[in-house]
């Protein structure tokens, strides 16, 4: 069992989207969070620990998981999708751009 990881500012609209998406994988645990202090659910070092691949939405992402969280990485992939705040909760848009993008890395 692979335990992935998807992060957005919020974990309201793209990250969720991607949890549900990817939860009916076989073979993959899959849990979403926010890098956002007021996130649904806010990002923290144990869940960092958990997984084995992280998935980021932007840069910025990106950036705030490996300056807050750098001791609990420990050597986990951190990708970023490179997909922007333009989408609704399971948006069929995003769901295509995020089966395009993530499958490669599983």
């Amino acid at each position: 069992m692979q335990n992935i990881l998807f992060v957005c500012s919020q974990n309201k609209l793209r990250s969720p989207t991607a949890e549900q998406v990817f939860s009916e994988y076989p073979g993959l645990e899959v849990l979403s969070a926010g890098t956002n202090n007021d996130a649904v659910t806010p990002l923290d070092a144990e869940t960092v620990s958990w997984a084995d691949i992280i998935f980021v939405m932007e840069k910025s992402h990106l950036n705030k998981v490996r300056t807050k969280f750098r001791s609990s990485l420990n050597g986990t992939r951190v990708i970023c999708l490179n997909i922007p705040d333009d989408y609704e909760f399971m948006d069929p848009d995003l769901i295509r751009l995020l089966q395009a993008k993530v499958p490669r890395f599983l």
